[in-house]
């Protein structure tokens, strides 16, 4: 088995709804989460002018293979009503994977870790609050540390 770390994102329509509608199919998949943060309210980033995002890290142990968690979270947003439209743009429902385990792998289609985590606040404060001490496989620094050095200036608070 092995740990699982997803971040979930909703800023449109009920937010609060489609994170729980996501959650509850993630566990229908992957069984019960091992560890959840509160839900937290962040400033849009990269596309700021947009409705703020409802963000949650969830982990599960799973057997499932990267590439296999990665096409069943892009079938729940698809079943949920993701339109992909513009790069960072508004939606009602992202599912990002962000570690499996200590893996690295950069192929096409999957980057672990999450690529850009560590310069993100609002996936930094959630998965500090579940895994502060884990550490990131390339940049070997705990999840507290990068949260510390993040230049994100963003606003994040717990709801």
């Amino acid at each position: 088995m092995n740990q699982l770390f997803l971040l979930l994102g909703s800023n449109l329509g009920d937010r609060v709804f489609y994170l729980t509608e996501a959650a509850d199919r993630l566990s229908a998949l992957f069984g019960k989460t091992a560890q959840k943060s509160k839900l937290y309210e962040t400033a849009a980033w990269g596309l700021e002018d947009q409705p703020s995002f409802l963000n949650q890290v969830l982990v599960f142990n799973t057997g499932f293979s990267p590439r296999v968690v990665l096409a069943l979270t892009q079938r729940i947003e698809q079943e949920l009503g993701r339109i992909r439209k513009e790069r960072w743009g508004a939606r009602v429902i992202d599912i990002d994977v962000l570690f499996y385990g200590q893996q690295v792998i950069n192929t096409p289609e999957l980057h672990l870790p999450h690529p850009q985590l560590h310069l993100r606040r609002f996936t930094l404060a959630p998965l500090a609050e579940v895994a502060p001490d884990f550490m990131h496989p390339v940049l070997q620094k705990t999840i507290i540390q990068l949260l510390e050095e993040c230049p994100d200036p963003l606003e994040v608070k717990p709801v």
